[in-house]
């Protein structure tokens, strides 16, 4: 299986904090790659470096065996991301923000099929900023797919989306996976980790603390269920029950 992502003793610091210290980590082409942590603990950074938006101290970074830095061009053409916080015109319809998108890129996806697939096909005439969170949520992955990616980043994915819509959400998703596509997400949802990840990294204060699939994130914590598994690994407190 070829592998989409590559990095090699990644490090990145603020001054003399350290936010990302000496990671590696190989993503395969048609997987659900999860990098998990709490926050502040580096996953920012990890994927701000592995897109090339942030300058890694040092380390080796690879995407489509492409040089993030040096060939970021090429990149912004294959790759996907759905960012958490993104600032848009206040009045802009959805119709309007999905046809600037599909204008940035030369093979794009059709937007009004992903719209109706994700839920969106009676707001594309809505402005943005009367959307609900929900909604919002469902839209920025609809942009981050726009590009017809071969690698997408999710970030926080279904965060504001009821049951039915996560659970559609994570449908939708796996048959892109099985369409070929690299999925690499980060999440707090640890049901959602479970349901859709091939492999997973946790990190902790910018150090990988564990690495390997959800059944060996459950073997080597001892516990019996993921959640309890992550937080023990993460180094997360368990409540007392």
């Amino acid at each position: 299986m070829k592998t989409i992502i590559q990095v090699r003793g990644l490090t990145k610091a603020y001054g003399q904090l350290p936010a990302v210290d000496h990671v590696s980590l190989s993503v395969k082409a048609g997987t659900v790659f999860g990098l998990l942590g709490a926050n502040g603990a580096g996953k920012s950074t990890t994927i701000e470096c592995i897109l090339g938006t942030k300058k890694a101290d040092s380390g080796e970074i690879s995407i489509l065996s492409l040089d993030p830095q040096k060939d970021r061009r090429h990149l912004f053409q294959r790759v996907g991301v759905q960012f958490q916080e993104c600032d848009y015109q206040p009045e802009i319809k959805v119709s309007e923000l999905c046809e600037e998108t599909v204008c940035l890129y030369k093979n794009p996806a059709d937007w009004k099929k992903l719209c109706t697939q994700f839920g969106l096909a009676n707001k594309t005439n809505s402005a943005v900023k009367s959307l609900s969170g929900g909604e919002r949520q469902r839209l920025f992955i609809v942009l981050a797919l726009i590009p017809n990616p071969q690698v997408v980043f999710l970030d926080e994915l279904t965060t504001g989306l009821d049951t039915k819509a996560r659970r559609d959400v994570w449908k939708i998703l796996e048959e892109l996976k099985n369409q070929g596509m690299t999925i690499f997400l980060t999440s707090h949802f640890m049901d959602e980790v479970e349901a859709l990840c091939d492999e997973i990294c946790i990190i902790k204060k910018g150090k990988i603390v564990f690495y390997g699939t959800i059944m060996q994130a459950i073997e080597k914590s001892g516990c019996e269920k993921f959640e309890d598994a992550y937080l023990a690994l993460a180094g997360e407190e368990v409540d007392a029950e």
